[in-house]
């Protein structure tokens, strides 16, 4: 491996463990009338050193993550079941008091 490639590897290993971002705007205008406008905002890092910095988004995305969609919709099925099971109770209970 030559000098150059090394340096290469050093400045992506450095980039991914530390992160890097890129800004910028991009506007587009005619005869001074602005008809679009771009907001860029690029950052480039390892998914390790992303999480560490509280950027963990694609975790629950379902384009990257589709278990993700598959464990939301769990833990909203046994949300509305203990629900529903607590409502039940309660109308048992009041059957039970209206019993003679």
């Amino acid at each position: 491996m030559d000098n150059r490639s090394s340096s290469l590897a050093d400045t992506l290993e450095r980039v991914l463990d530390k992160g890097v971002v890129i800004v910028g705007d991009i506007a587009v205008c005619v005869v001074d009338i602005e008809l679009l406008t771009l907001r860029v905002r690029l950052f480039v890092a390892s998914a390790q050193t992303a999480r560490e910095m509280g950027m963990d988004w694609w975790t629950n995305d379902p384009f990257f993550a589709p278990k993700a969609v598959e464990r939301a919709a769990a833990n909203e099925l046994a949300a509305e079941n203990a629900e529903l099971r607590e409502r039940l109770a309660v109308l048992e209970r009041a059957l039970e008091e209206k019993r003679p």
